[in-house]
């Protein structure tokens, strides 16, 4: 509980726009707010990035690291559309039970589960990879 409490105290500071960039060999390992920034971000380039809590190195690790290339729009690629805070803290879990009952297999319903965020077993809605794609080089 000690170190949930650190690690929420640490978060707090990184959410703000005052402090661009720190010095390098602080943006190398920690979390900083210009990382931050990315994880907010609904800009193709920055979906699914820099999930990090305190050290930044985890993402890197993992590929999932994005450093900031331009000010990001922040926000859902879908809108909630609702100030309820019950339907906002869970209306992504709501989404991926309807996946699961609507999944014609158990690999589908699987992947709707633990697959990257975003993926679609149809055409109808744009899977992440879609949306990485459509991002110009």
């Amino acid at each position: 509980m000690t170190m949930q409490a650190a690690s929420l105290i640490y978060q707090f500071w990184i959410h703000t726009e005052t402090i661009k960039k720190l010095p390098t060999p602080i943006e190398y390992i920690f979390n900083t707010p210009s990382h931050h920034r990315v994880h907010h971000g609904s800009n193709p380039e920055y979906i699914d990035k820099n999930h990090a809590g305190v050290l930044i190195i985890w993402d890197k690790i993992f590929d999932t690291f994005q450093p900031e290339l331009f000010r990001p729009t922040y926000g859902l690629t879908k809108n909630i559309n609702s100030y309820n805070p019950v339907r906002i803290a869970f209306h992504e879990w709501t989404d991926i039970w309807r996946d699961i009952r609507q999944s014609s297999s158990l690999k589908q319903a699987l992947k709707y589960t633990f697959g990257r965020p975003g993926w679609k077993s149809s055409s109808a809605d744009l899977s992440d990879q879609e949306i990485h794609s459509k991002v110009s080089p």
